[in-house]
């Protein structure tokens, strides 16, 4: 039997959220406005787990559903790159995203907390143009998503405890979205805002224990129409199991923790539209398998994890994902 100290810090233990980019966060479609918004802010938040003045491991791509204390932030910083280079078509793309998030959360009272998320970003593509192979980038703070989540099941038991908390928010455009280089305005998949305000919803339920915890994430981003294009909507299925891999054997007081993490994404966007036409090839379905590890103290989490598709069904030339890896570091204060 664990220690009465663990127990009573694990039926006190309170989470954020960290961010999940841009994960498969911006469809990677290019010419023609193919591309903006795959996968949703989620990709980016990711999730912070702190415990009443301790840390406790959460997912690394999608939101968690542990409280944060009230009166207390947290903030994450989060690097993510992500790779896309896998084209069918004869335009032979090969787009990277580099993204630098930042997230603040505050925790209203034990049930609400809010959060914003802000990313910088880094986006470049290579592709062919009248046979002559050419590179469009741009770079810049990107749309600040906010949203709420509020906890509507809350079960707490000695060495345990199971929670459900509905979320809901808006990203604004706050990005510039009207980026232009030598060949003219630079394609969504290029531009670092989307000039859309694109609100968000969904559910995440969290299981946790002294050894593991399980959480789940369904969401769902409906991305408006700006500057005659529209992204194809966005709903994602997330899983996560985070298992304590050291110490083996809890002792007394807080050690710091090492968790193995194991992460499931599956996304499905529709179609893009331009003028109001459907592009044929844009969006479809993806499924990502997460491997990845954490570091956990009493005021701090450094992880590291790789998303790696294994399943990717999209429409037309879609361009496929090679990877996503993130790299981050949360605190509470």
């Amino acid at each position: 039997m664990p220690p009465n100290s663990y127990r009573v810090i694990l039926t006190k233990a309170v989470a954020g959220a960290g961010l999940p980019a841009n994960g498969p966060g911006r469809n990677h479609m290019a010419v023609r406005g193919q591309a903006r918004s795959y996968g949703g802010i989620f990709c980016l938040i990711g999730s912070v787990a702190i415990g009443a003045g301790n840390a406790w491991s959460a997912p690394i791509t999608f939101n968690t559903a542990l409280p944060v204390a009230k009166n207390e932030f947290l903030v994450r910083e989060q690097f993510i790159v992500n790779r896309s280079s896998d084209d069918p078509g004869p335009l032979n793309r090969d787009r990277t995203a580099k993204v630098a998030v930042s997230v603040l959360g505050y925790g209203v009272n034990g049930k609400l907390a809010l959060f914003g998320v802000l990313p910088y970003r880094d986006n470049e593509l290579k592709l062919r143009v009248s046979g002559q192979r050419v590179s469009r980038s741009a770079s810049g703070f990107g749309d600040l998503t906010v949203f709420g989540r509020y906890t509507v099941v809350q079960q707490d038991q000695p060495g345990r405890n199971f929670r459900i908390a509905p979320f809901a928010g808006v990203k604004a455009p706050t990005g510039d979205d009207n980026k232009r280089d030598a060949l003219g305005v630079l394609p969504p998949s290029v531009q670092v805002g989307s000039g859309s305000w694109d609100p968000l919803l969904g559910v995440v339920s969290t299981y946790q224990t002294l050894d593991y915890q399980l959480d789940g994430q369904l969401s769902y981003q409906l991305n408006t129409e700006a500057n005659n294009f529209e992204a194809g909507d966005v709903v994602r299925l997330d899983g996560s199991l985070q298992y304590r891999l050291w110490p083996r054997t809890l002792g007394g007081g807080v050690p710091a923790f090492v968790y193995g993490v194991m992460e499931a994404n599956l996304i499905h966007q529709q179609k893009n539209r331009f003028n109001g036409n459907k592009n044929p090839d844009s969006g479809g379905t993806r499924l990502f398998l997460t491997p990845g590890i954490q570091y956990v103290t009493r005021r701090w989490i450094g992880e590291a994890a790789v998303q790696v598709p294994v399943l990717q069904e999209l429409n037309g030339d879609a361009l496929e994902n090679d990877y996503i890896a993130r790299v981050s570091v949360r605190f509470n204060f």
